[in-house]
C-alpha cells in the first residue's frame, strides 16, 4: 500500500505544483538520452505516471515511441494528461510478458511496499536487455533538494525511503544490475518566491508525513528566505539505471 492514498485533493495539488517547465525538464532529457536510444517501435512504461507529465515528455521527446502510463490512483488517472493510462501498480502491471523496452519510475519507489515483488514484475514486462530508469530522492541523499533546507524535519521521513542499495539489492534478485547512477540537477522553479507561492503540502510525501507544527515552522523559514533569495531553485534528484 502506498504511503499516500492520493485522493482528488492530492492529485490536484500534484498537477498544480509538481510539473516541471520545459527548462526544468531539459536536464532530464539529456540524462535519458545517455541511456535510451529509442526507435519508432520502442515501447516505454511510465510506472506510477501520476498526472502524466513524464508520459507527455517522453511522447514529445521521442516521436513514434509508444508510452504506456500506469498508476494505481483513480484520482491521478482522472487527471492524467496522457491518453494511454491504465490502472495498476508495481506489483501488478497490466501488461504482457516482455512487452516494453524500458521502464520509467519517477518519485514512486518510496511508495512500493515490496521492492523484490516489484522488481520481479518489472523484469517480467521488460524485453531482454531492457532498462529501468528510476528517478528518486533516496534515503540519505537530501542535501541537494531545497525543500529539506527549509523543512529539515522531513529528512526523517526521507530516511525511511528505500536507499540506493535497497533498490539495487531488490533488482539483483532478478538478475539486473546498476549501469549508471547520477544526480541530475533540474530547475525546479524560476525563483524561491515562485516556489513558495506555489507550494502545496499535499503534493510532497515528506511534507504530508511531518507534524502540522513542523510544517508551519518550515513554511516560516521558507518565507523568510524568500526575502533574500532571487536565483532559480536548482534541485538534484538521482537517476538510477538498471539492466
Amino acid at each position: 500500500m502506498a504511503r499516500i492514498a492520493y485522493d482528488g485533493r492530492d492529485a490536484a495539488a500534484f498537477e498544480a505544483s509538481r510539473h516541471l517547465s520545459d527548462h526544468g525538464l531539459a536536464a532530464w532529457r539529456a540524462a535519458v538520452d545517455r541511456h535510451l536510444s529509442p526507435g519508432p517501435c520502442t515501447r516505454l512504461l511510465d510506472l506510477g505516471a501520476g498526472t502524466g507529465m513524464w508520459a507527455g515528455a517522453f511522447t514529445t521527446w521521442y516521436p513514434g515511441m509508444e508510452v504506456i502510463a500506469v498508476d494505481p490512483s483513480a484520482a491521478m488517472r482522472a487527471r492524467c494528461s496522457h491518453p494511454n493510462v491504465l490502472a495498476g501498480d508495481a506489483a501488478d502491471i497490466p501488461l504482457a510478458d516482455a512487452h516494453v523496452d524500458a521502464v520509467w519510475v519517477s518519485t514512486v519507489i518510496h511508495h512500493v511496499p515490496d521492492l523484490a515483488a516489484a522488481a520481479r514484475e518489472v523484469r517480467r514486462v521488460l524485453r531482454p536487455g531492457g532498462r529501468v530508469l528510476i528517478r528518486s530522492a533516496f534515503a540519505g541523499r537530501h542535501e541537494a533538494i531545497s525543500l529539506f533546507r527549509y523543512f529539515p524535519e522531513a529528512v526523517r521521513v526521507l530516511d525511511t525511503f528505500p536507499s540506493v542499495a535497497d533498490v539495487e539489492a531488490a533488482f539483483a534478485t532478478v538478475g539486473m544490475a546498476t549501469v549508471s547512477f547520477e544526480p541530475v540537477p533540474q530547475v525546479t522553479s524560476p525563483s524561491l518566491r515562485e516556489l513558495a507561492a506555489g507550494l502545496r503540502r499535499e503534493a510532497h510525501t515528506p511534507l504530508q508525513l511531518i507534524t502540522d507544527d513542523d510544517y508551519a515552522a518550515g513554511l516560516a523559514r521558507l518565507h523568510r528566505a524568500v526575502e533574500v533569495a532571487e536565483a532559480p531553485v536548482i534541485d538534484a534528484l538521482d537517476l538510477l539505471v538498471l539492466r
